[in-house]
Order: C-alpha cells, then structure tokens, then sequence
C-alpha cells in the first residue's frame, strides 16, 4: 500500500531494516477504528517485507485505540460510500459472515510465524482496540493502560479475534467475566493476569518496547521463527506430536546453523 493509501485509512507504517511500526493514526478520535482500517491492516500484513522479524503497533497521542468508531453504527453518520459496519445489516447471513471474516484478516496476520508482535498499549484499548492489542504475541503497558472488551454491553460479542488469544492469556473463568462485564482492566492487573508482560511509565513506554525489540531480534531469524511456529500449536497438539514438530524443527535448525558455521 502506498503511504496516501493507508493514510486514508488511518495507519502509518514505518519499515527500519527488519522492524515494521505500524501507528493508528487518528489520534483526535483516539484512534478509533473503521472497516477501511481493517481492511488496510490486512492488506498491509500481506505485503510486509519478507525481512521483517518484528511488528510493532502502537496508537498516535495518548491512546492505543478507543475501539469502534461509533459513527460507523450510524449508516447516515459517515460519507456516502464510506463502508460502515451498519452497512452489516443489509446483508444476509452468509454475507455478512463473509464481511466480518475480511474485517478479521486485520487482525490475524499479526500472528504470522515469519515475526513477533508487538503492541505498545498506552491509554484505552477498548473493544477492537483490545482486540487489536491480543492480536500481537506480547503487550507492554503504559501505566495509564486500560483495557475492556466493550462489546456485551452494546449486545455484541467480540469478533475480531480477540476471544481465543484472551482465553490463553487469562484462563476461560477471568476471560468470560472481563468479557461480559466490559469492566476495565488496569495495567497492574493486566501484568498480574497474563495480559501484559509489563507496565511501565508512560513516558518510557517506547524506549521498553525498543528494548525488548532488540532482545527479540538478536537470535538467528530462523530460530525465532521455528520457536513460534512451535509454541502458536502447542496448546492444541498431543506430546507426541509436539515432539516430532521438535525433532524436525531441530533438525532444520542444526542444518542451517552448521551451513552458516562452514560458509556453505
């Protein structure tokens, strides 16, 4: 995409050798989200630079992302042919299952095993913020975070990915009551429950994340990326197939580093 294109859309991205920032960059709704930004994330994940190791995502001022721009309810609030999520409401079932499966590919390519994922979450991160911010491998907080899954209580459900990786981080009993209550998640209980793995103060919240984006980057690439491959199914896999995936995966990996150690 060019950078006029995802501009349009709300997103910034920034490419520094093998890490790629991506910045919602509507800071003056507290980067609220739109189908066109979710369609812009999706088709930005799939042309990331095959180099890339690291993503992070980060919001524009004070907050990660408000969650749903609400004038997106509203079919008579936004532009003519601007996409809306009302739009929904005109289609069928299958259609409007189809749509919702596009607007999610936004969200899925941050699980891309080629790199890890970052989102640096200061301030709120509510509905598809929070959704966007389990979307990535690791968050680190700004002591000011506040997370909440909003949607039950405008009668919705989360949809954009965010129930499976939320579910994994916390355990079903914590995720169902964040979920259904839409209560706010501070950054200290964040940490303490396995959404984050730290929080920091505000203003050092970038130099935290660059931190640990040069500790992610210092392994070979392939080892870092055999790793996730590993870990993404793990949960899923019996032992003995998670062993065989190992061995392979080791074999593939005392193959490279034995080329790399003969010039070959």
């Amino acid at each position: 995409m060019t950078p006029e294109s995802l501009a349009t859309a709300g997103l910034l991205l920034e490419q520094t050798g093998p890490v790629a920032t991506i910045t919602l960059d509507r800071p003056q709704v507290r980067n609220a989200q739109t189908p066109a930004m979710w369609r812009a994330l999706a088709e930005l994940g799939a042309g990331l630079p095959e180099e890339t190791r690291v993503v992070v995502v980060r919001g524009a001022g004070h907050s990660f992302s408000a969650g749903l721009d609400r004038s997106m309810l509203d079919p008579a609030g936004a532009p003519e042919g601007v996409e809306t999520v009302a739009d929904l409401l005109t289609m069928g079932d299958e259609q409007m299952s189809a749509t919702i499966d596009e607007y999610q590919q936004g969200f899925t390519f941050l699980r891309d095993p080629r790199f890890i994922s970052i989102a640096a979450v200061q301030g709120y991160a509510v509905g598809a913020g929070f959704q966007l911010a389990l979307a990535c491998d690791l968050r680190v907080v700004a002591d000011d975070a506040q997370l909440c899954m909003k949607e039950s209580a405008l009668g919705l459900v989360p949809d954009l990915t965010g129930t499976k990786p939320l579910v994994e981080s916390v355990g079903y009993a914590r995720a169902l009551e964040i979920c259904v209550t839409a209560r706010m998640v501070g950054a200290a209980e964040a940490v303490d429950i396995g959404l984050a793995l730290a929080a920091v103060p505000a203003d050092e919240l970038d130099a935290s994340v660059a931190d640990l984006v040069g500790a992610l980057t210092a392994p070979m690439p392939g080892a870092v990326t055999e790793t996730k491959a590993l870990l993404l199914g793990a949960a899923q896999r019996d032992l003995d197939e998670q062993r065989r995936l190992e061995r392979e995966a080791q074999v593939r990996r005392f193959r490279e580093v034995a080329r790399l150690m003969t010039g070959q």
